[in-house]
């Protein structure tokens, strides 16, 4: 029996390699979540200062998602390979860092688990498929993004639109969608957030949300169709205002302080992919429409 037929046939084999995959997958995230924001900054800092005519300011070094080595932001300790294992390492090390004994943030361990569990369901609930691996490629995507919109209330293009036209792609061959519901899905999502800030802008004249959180909803229409939009849509708004207003009390800020509104769109729009159908079909009934 080949592997590819095991792991075919076998769906808790596929889950659990996957889970493997997904909690190196979240070990790579975390530093995509520091390293992106800052690299975004260094290039907007050198175009800003090439249109201002102002000198460059000095090279400092290599600085991408792979180089350089991750470091204790603390003490400078370079990271081997043996204190970088997705949780245990975290678990080993007792949470602190093995030079200067300074905790590191349990976040790290948080986002490899999730990020985890959340591959190895995608896995179990689509099976040996191109679905489970275009699904997956989208989950991930989506974790790192409300993770720097969370830290940065930023989305940055470079993690929005591949995965757009990704979802586009994949519509091509009808993974999740046909091509026509996903290209109306990517234009509704996007014009429908869009109307919104305009209209919120005319009458208070404040911006309600970024033009990151259309792309993100366009995204999403292109992965599911214009049908995931509504529940998206009416998701997201529900979490982020409920959580919006504990996190304000906890943290005792104003209401005019800014959330980010990125991480409930990937959260709805991920429930809504897989679930939107029955989530729907049940509100339905329940209702008395079927």
């Amino acid at each position: 029996m080949s592997v590819i037929h095991f792991l075919a046939t076998h769906a808790l084999a596929l889950a659990l390699l996957v889970l493997l995959i997904g909690l190196l997958i979240g070990s790579f995230l975390n530093v995509v979540t520091y390293r992106l924001p800052l690299m975004l900054q260094r290039d907007w800092q050198t175009q800003a200062r090439e249109i201002l005519e102002l000198p460059a300011q000095p090279h400092p070094g290599t600085f991408n998602l792979l180089l350089p080595n991750s470091q204790c932001p603390h003490c400078g300790h370079e990271i081997r390979p043996w204190e970088n294992i997705p949780v245990l390492s975290y678990l080993a090390l007792r949470g602190k860092c093995s030079s200067c004994k300074t905790a590191i943030s349990p976040r790290y361990p948080i986002v490899e688990l999730a990020c985890g569990l959340l591959s190895a369901y995608v896995a179990w609930h689509f099976g040996f498929t191109w679905q489970t691996a275009g699904m997956l490629l989208l989950t991930w995507g989506l974790l790192a993004m409300s993770l720097i919109d969370a830290d940065h209330q930023l989305l940055p293009d470079a993690l929005v639109l591949p995965l757009l036209w990704l979802g586009l792609i994949a519509n091509y061959f009808g993974l999740y969608a046909s091509l026509g519901d996903a290209l109306w899905g990517a234009v509704a999502g996007y014009l429908s957030l869009w109307s919104v800030y305009w209209l919120f802008k005319l009458v208070t004249g404040k911006e309600g949300m970024g033009y990151g959180d259309f792309k993100l909803l366009a995204m999403l229409g292109a992965w599911g169709g214009w049908q995931v939009l509504p529940l998206t849509i009416l998701l997201s708004s529900l979490v982020g205002a409920v959580l919006g207003v504990i996190m304000l009390r906890l943290r005792n800020a104003e209401t005019s302080t800014p959330i980010p509104f990125g991480p409930y769109l990937a959260i709805a729009g991920w429930i809504a992919l897989l679930w939107g159908e029955q989530i729907t079909g049940t509100y339905l009934q329940f209702a008395g429409f079927r």
